[in-house]
């Protein structure tokens, strides 16, 4: 959801973002020409949810954004898709003046961490999605996300007393009760037998959800558990515990799966808050976890370094966790696609995992007493090789692609289909799924 506030090896950032002169970090393989993109929108009725009027201040005229992630097994249908909705329209009190039309130290009245969920009955849900030939794709299902008795949850904070949370508002200003049960539902997966994974960008954590969408399990950082005291499903603790100390509304944003299903695979969206926020927001190490789907174990942890603002045209000047990370695609082995990003541009990435130092084997990186933290470290000072990245697309060299590109898959014969987290229509956009056809993604 809207951030409101927000092949060779790749090189270290650490303290070399903070003077500013990061090299860019991966190879480029995009080719010269070749490359070809076909939007399709919708006109469905299911994809409208209604207008909010906020006293004094503007009207809403609010979408569904179902582009928070996407999912195609090899062995779907062709031009069917799995995507994703998450928490539903909200923005922070800070940015309400240029929303909403209303100061928010007006409409928040003082309220510390303030966030205002303009529809905060909205219900996470799971869409099945057709992209056809004639330019559109049509919604053909809708899974809502609920807890084991089948009440829909809502996309609300949870009470979270480890990591950091905010205050959830309604669209007059009144503050509303967080939930133990709610999602930040993002980046998704569906197995042979139905059911689904799904990133959770709050807990941060991970769900497993049946195929009617009831969630059987939410796996959360150890140490977290009594945070989700009271939540309509099982709470598991099998996440490592310095994953809490994520930044705020950065967290689980991306999911893959193996083609045997036996390892899910999820990047952090930013480098954690470790040892704390002063780091975050110079850092461009994240963490990227290969975990064993049955048991919840982590089988591989590996080191990502995360592109420099100069990398990013016309967007130099911006702040270092501009950047972020918002979806992953299986390959083949442990190969995969990475979708990189800022508010303007999206990059994508081949990365290989087999080529990088699995952190898991030394232990010390998930311990909160290691310093400098693994987000402070220049890795080739501590013998450690990142995964090597190899670029593929740039969305700055083909300006028909749309901003805030979230959900990634592949068509049947191959070819690239991206769609967009329109926020809801909070400022106008609209969901779009494109067709992208000459990206050296390999097998």
């Amino acid at each position: 959801m809207r951030g409101w506030s927000t092949c060779l090896p790749v090189l270290a950032l650490g303290a070399l973002v903070a003077a500013g002169s990061v090299p860019a970090n991966a190879q480029s393989s995009i080719p010269s020409s070749g490359v070809t993109v076909k939007a399709h929108t919708s006109n469905d009725q299911i994809l409208n949810l209604r207008q909010v009027v906020f006293e004094g201040g503007k009207t809403l005229d609010l979408s569904v954004g179902i582009g928070s992630g996407a999912f195609r097994a090899k062995g779907d249908p062709a031009d069917i898709f799995y995507t994703v909705s998450d928490r539903g329209p909200n923005f922070t009190c800070g940015d309400a003046g240029d929303i909403i039309g209303i100061k928010g130290d007006t409409f928040c009245a003082g309220i510390k961490g303030g966030r205002i969920y303009a529809v905060p009955e909205y219900n996470p849900s799971i869409y099945r999605i057709q992209v056809l030939d004639n330019g559109t794709f049509r919604v053909l299902d809708a899974i809502s996300l609920k807890d084991s008795k089948g009440n829909p949850v809502s996309g609300l904070l949870n009470p979270l007393t480890v990591a950091s949370t905010e205050q959830p508002l309604d669209a007059t200003g009144r503050k509303l009760h967080q939930d133990p049960s709610a999602v930040d539902a993002e980046g998704i997966v569906r197995l042979s037998d139905g059911t689904f994974w799904i990133g959770d960008e709050n807990g941060p954590s991970m769900l497993h959800a049946a195929a009617d969408g009831r969630i059987l399990t939410r796996h959360v950082p150890a140490g977290t558990g009594q945070d989700y005291a009271g939540a309509g499903y099982e709470i598991k603790e099998t996440l490592p515990a310095l994953l809490a100390k994520r930044a705020l509304n950065r967290g689980i944003e991306s999911m893959a799966i193996s083609d045997d299903e036996k390892f899910l695979y999820v990047i952090m969206q930013n480098p954690l808050a470790n040892p704390d926020n002063d780091a975050y927001a110079v850092a461009g190490n994240t963490r990227l976890f290969k975990i064993e789907r049955e048991t919840g174990k982590v089988a591989g942890e590996y080191l990502y370094v995360m592109e420099p603002m100069t990398a990013y045209k016309g967007e130099e000047k911006k702040k270092q966790s501009t950047v972020r990370i918002s979806e992953l695609m299986y390959l083949a082995g442990d190969a995969l696609i990475v979708l990189e990003r800022t508010e303007q541009t999206t990059k994508l990435f081949r990365i290989d995992l087999s080529a990088a130092t699995d952190l898991a084997a030394a232990g010390k990186w998930d311990d909160a007493a290691t310093s400098p933290s693994l987000e402070q470290i220049d890795p080739a000072k501590e013998g450690l090789r990142p995964v090597p990245k190899t670029l593929v697309l740039d969305s700055a060299d083909h300006k028909e692609l749309p901003v805030k590109i979230e959900g990634m898959a592949r068509f049947g014969n191959g070819d690239l289909m991206l769609i967009n987290d329109d926020d809801f229509g909070i400022d106008g956009k609209r969901t779009a799924v494109m067709r992208v056809t000459g990206v050296p993604l390999g097998q």
